[in-house]
């Protein structure tokens, strides 16, 4: 008898995702109730994770962030 394997589609991934953010448990717990491997549950947070009011931040969104930074500091040297 072989094993097959389980594929799930990203809605089902973002939901399992909001749902391990809004648990008060760890993945572990929450691998072992949905009977999904812990190593799996942890790639979906990496890929489909979400903060709510965090801005997404861009290569082009950090350099811009990096030029402002650079400005400040340069305008309190010369304060």
């Amino acid at each position: 008898m072989r094993n097959t394997r389980q594929h799930y589609n990203d809605e089902f991934k973002r939901q399992t995702v909001k749902y391990i953010q809004e648990q008060t448990k760890n993945i572990p717990q929450i691998a072992e109730e949905l009977n999904i491997p812990e190593g799996t549950l942890q790639q979906w947070m990496a890929k489909h994770r979400k903060f709510e009011n965090e801005p997404l931040l861009t290569p082009d969104a950090l350099r811009e962030k990096n030029r402002t930074i650079q400005s400040q500091a340069k305008e309190i040297a010369d304060l």
